[in-house]
């Protein structure tokens, strides 16, 4: 007789309040109105799956027009990895990160893409804009 060993296993999954929006800091920007667009992007972006624990891995690219306000480079990296055991959709992660960075930076414009590696068949791509198109 077969059983499905599966249905109650599961890994430990953190809620989204462990996203840690306060290690983020910015630097000032001297250069505001020069069309500067900064790109970031990162191939260890994960998060996990909110019902079973498994990981998501993305790639992850954040490109902004700054105002008045740069990230700091550490803090942003912080961030990121405070999303590691989050339970949280793909699609939620890349609006959240949206909108976490859009509230510090005040930017012109910002667009957070995440491509999720292939699972069960099927890779995601979600793309989040500010403003919005």
């Amino acid at each position: 007789m077969l059983t499905d060993k599966y249905a109650s296993r599961r890994y430990d999954v953190e809620d989204e309040g462990k996203i840690d929006t306060q290690v983020l800091e910015h630097l000032p920007f001297d250069y505001p109105g020069s069309a500067t667009d900064v790109t970031y992007e990162t191939d260890e972006f994960t998060s996990v799956c909110p019902w079973t624990g498994l990981p998501d891995f993305a790639r992850l690219t954040i490109t902004y027009r700054p105002s008045d306000r740069l990230v700091e480079l550490k803090s942003l990296k912080y961030y990121l990895t405070s999303f590691r055991n989050v339970g949280i959709l793909q699609e939620h992660a890349v609006n959240r990160i949206l909108k976490d960075l859009v509230d510090i930076l005040r930017p012109e414009r910002m667009v957070v893409d995440g491509l999720y590696n292939e699972r069960g068949g099927l890779r995601t791509h979600v793309r989040a804009e500010y403003p919005g198109p």
